[in-house]
């Protein structure tokens, strides 16, 4: 259920999504509110989730993760035990850093990142295709990012 932001709120996110780092003084600031205010309208969009948390954005190849993939995962039936099956599965593949139930051809899109070609077969034989309810894999390797927004665009 969505909930119900005004302007303030809005350009809130903005600036939050834009740098999290930001002090609440400069975003009372840039909103026009008392840092009071500010601080409690944040409070609030976090108790409410809208505002989920604070992280570092990372720069996967500078760490070391050079291959970066999508998966399409198709389950041997779709029903709730396989579904359930998988999804306790996969949380515990920490290589697979995005996970979509989809609708489609297959049943999951996954994300997933590698040191190395070497490291993403490991990854696909020795952990995804060993899961017992994965039916079908299939593999697309990411060449290039050409867009990758943190940011969120904030609906009116």
């Amino acid at each position: 259920m969505s909930q119900k932001l005004d302007a303030t709120d809005r350009k809130i996110l903005h600036l939050l999504q834009s740098n999290a780092k930001i002090t609440n003084a400069q975003l009372s600031q840039e909103v026009g509110l008392s840092p009071a205010s500010t601080l409690e309208r944040v409070k609030k969009m976090e108790k409410l989730n809208v505002i989920k948390s604070y992280h570092a954005t990372v720069d996967e190849h500078l760490i070391g993760l050079e291959v970066g993939t999508f998966l399409l995962v198709t389950l041997t039936g779709h029903n709730k035990k396989n579904l359930n099956e998988f999804m306790l599965a996969i949380n515990q593949i920490e290589e697979v850093v995005e996970c979509y139930h989809i609708t489609g051809r297959g049943d999951f899109l996954l994300k997933a990142v590698s040191t190395d070609i070497s490291a993403y077969q490991s990854l696909i034989l020795d952990q995804i295709s060993e899961i017992p309810v994965v039916h079908n894999l299939e593999s697309m390797v990411i060449l290039s990012t050409l867009k990758k927004s943190p940011q969120l665009p904030i609906p009116e």
